[in-house]
């Protein structure tokens, strides 16, 4: 989609309206519509905007229509918690919820945003070395992926010591990891084995696993594949200052 389309197609869609209707009360055809929302045609921004205002977003004012600037001024901060929250609850609803109604002239600001980040937005467990949820982060997804993986499968693991320092990770940092359920050679990876969550960087030796850490001097441990439950590969670091 174009970004103006994309942002047709947001707030059509969000009020539950037809591309016949759109069409209809823009006095435009529907497969012009169509394809403006798809990113085939290009619409002017004051035709965009007239279309905006005729299916009820009187709020939006010219200078919002900066779209080259759109994502830039979403703060992240303030509609993560609600993004959260409504997500949270369409989880865990068991009847479909009935639509809101459509907001009124002058109605609630930002929800064109809210629902565009609402499927970006992801809540990310931290889990320590018991494996315990000691928190949570927010981080986006693209196409319902984190770094490759599945996002809804994405977890953060805290360091729980320095033995991987040699690796740039110390005692509380933070490392992203994607699902991976086998080894991947020279890969940073969080294992479980002899009842112990612990990242390390792995090497394949023939059927053997070599699990290596890095504290005052590098150790490269032994172990029989098949001992080694692999949990994910981690893919990104965030250190603690």
């Amino acid at each position: 989609m174009s970004r103006l389309g994309d942002l047709i197609h947001l707030e059509r869609t969000r009020r539950q309206m037809t591309l016949k209707q759109v069409a209809k009360l823009c006095s435009l055809s529907e497969k012009y519509l169509d394809e403006v929302e798809k990113g085939k045609r290009i619409i002017q921004d004051d035709q965009a905007r007239r279309v905006l205002k005729r299916i009820g977003l009187e709020y939006q004012t010219e200078a919002d229509f900066a779209l080259d600037e759109i994502a830039a001024s979403v703060d992240l901060h303030t509609v993560a918690p609600d993004l959260l929250k409504k997500e949270r609850e369409q989880e865990v609803a068991v009847k479909p919820r009935p639509v809101a109604a459509l907001p009124a002239e002058g109605g609630e600001k930002g929800g064109v945003w809210l629902d565009a980040l609402r499927g970006v937005l992801r809540e990310v467990p931290v889990y320590d070395a018991a494996w315990s949820v000691v928190d949570h982060r927010t981080i986006a997804s693209a196409g319902g992926r984190i770094e490759g993986g599945p996002a809804d499968k994405a977890l953060y693991f805290m360091a729980p010591d320095d033995s991987m320092r040699g690796f740039r990770v110390m005692r509380g940092d933070l490392l992203l990891v994607v699902p991976a359920q086998s080894p991947i050679d020279g890969a940073l990876m969080l294992l479980h084995w002899q009842n112990h969550y612990l990242v390390r960087q792995v090497k394949l030796s023939e059927g053997r696993l070599m699990l290596l850490s890095y504290d005052r001097e590098l150790d490269a441990l032994p172990v029989p594949l098949a001992d080694v439950t692999c949990i994910g590969r981690c893919a990104r670091l965030e250190i603690k200052l």
